[in-house]
């Protein structure tokens, strides 16, 4: 997960950290208008048959991209970003000045947006996710997915370490996708080709307890500590990005990182410690809609 620039300025309940994704083509950030014949194309994006309302979020959660323009190496979980020129020319050849979205990154967008599952980078990376809730074989095609399971194809169907692309199940043999450069987000015909590699279901496991509200860390060997300062040993570290759940915050100790200067600190009740708000991912340092302890 790439780190966000962040400005300071000053707002009620503390510091805001304002956040700029870091971009490399010409222009400012964004977001391209929505294609002619986009918003008849939304009514079809949708849950097209019964889901659990976790699996409908995820759904819902893709479906409010489309129309933005598949950028190769583009997107996160906050949303879409200037991706990456790809290397094999073509329509991507320019994709450091398109703003949007590859498969996985729309994957990852509408898993976190919408369910708080954090999904790992790159397509053959989440085909193979340890979190799936259920696996389905490309032989048992499309009768036992529901909305939200994702779909994969691959060079070699039986490996999934040769997954490329990725998609979004909405039900009724549809799907909601980043396919390729040159095109937007849109609803597409399930491709049961020789590469389809089966599905996986993301939703159904874990999910945050009722009062917390979840986030992401940032950084590599993050300290949580059992009062809202450094002075006392860690309980434990987080080894990379993490989600958290978030019960209150309150001010304490100022911390400081990458030039920036934050005294607010989040209440963790699975490890009963703290983290430092500098170490979530959000542009705010007062978290929004987080209760003061």
């Amino acid at each position: 997960m790439r780190r966000t620039n962040r400005t300071l300025v000053p707002a009620a309940g503390g510091l805001l950290l304002v956040a700029v994704l870091t971009t490399t083509g010409a222009g400012p950030a964004t977001a391209a208008p929505p294609a002619a014949g986009t918003a008849a194309a939304a009514a079809d994006c949708r849950p097209l048959t019964n889901a659990p309302a976790q699996a409908a979020a995820v759904v819902n959660a893709a479906c409010s991209q489309l129309g933005v323009p598949y950028s190769w190496g583009g997107g996160s979980i906050h949303g879409p970003t200037y991706g990456q020129d790809y290397p094999g020319g073509g329509p991507g050849a320019h994709d450091s000045q398109v703003r949007g979205f590859d498969c996985s990154h729309l994957v990852q967008y509408a898993a976190w947006q919408g369910a708080g599952i954090l999904l790992p980078e790159g397509s053959w990376n989440q085909a193979k996710w340890s979190g799936a809730t259920d696996r389905f074989s490309r032989a048992q095609g499309l009768a036992p997915l529901q909305p939200g399971d994702l779909l994969l194809w691959g060079s070699d169907p039986d490996n999934l370490n040769s997954v490329h692309h990725i998609a979004i199940y909405l039900g009724n043999g549809k799907m909601v996708e980043a396919r390729e450069s040159g095109t937007l987000v849109m609803v597409s015909d399930v491709r049961l080709n020789g590469q389809y590699a089966g599905a996986l279901r993301i939703t159904g496991g874990d999910r945050p307890p009722g009062n917390t509200k979840r986030f992401v860390t940032w950084g590599t060997d993050v300290s949580l500590r059992p009062d809202p300062s450094t002075g006392k040993p860690p309980v434990t570290r987080l080894p990379g990005p993490t989600p958290v759940d978030v019960q209150c915050q309150k001010h304490g100790q100022t911390v400081h990182a990458e030039g920036h200067s934050n005294d607010a600190w989040s209440y963790l009740p699975k490890y009963k410690a703290w983290i430092s708000n500098i170490y979530i991912d959000d542009p705010a340092a007062w978290l929004p809609g987080v209760p003061e302890c």
